[in-house]
């Protein structure tokens, strides 16, 4: 497992989510759903909350294939 993927994975996710929570007062101005949605799309730290998720998936790649799918890569296992 990549521990400084995981971590700036983790890191990204979060500031991209707390951005996405703190344009949630835009609902207070009267934007409506979809154009919530679509402005927190074409938002660079809004869009960091997906690219910290990529990063969390490709860091967790190994972790997945051994674990999850029972492949484990011990000199031990049969």
């Amino acid at each position: 497992m990549n521990i400084f993927g995981l971590l700036l994975g983790i890191i990204t996710t979060s500031i991209g989510l707390m951005f996405i929570f703190l344009y949630l007062n835009l609902f207070t101005l009267g934007y409506n759903f979809l154009e919530y949605v679509h402005f927190i799309t074409i938002r660079f730290e809004c869009l960091l909350f997906f690219f910290g998720i990529i990063i969390i998936i490709f860091s967790l790649k190994g972790w997945i294939k051994s674990v999850l799918l029972l492949r484990h890569s011990s000199k031990f296992s049969r």
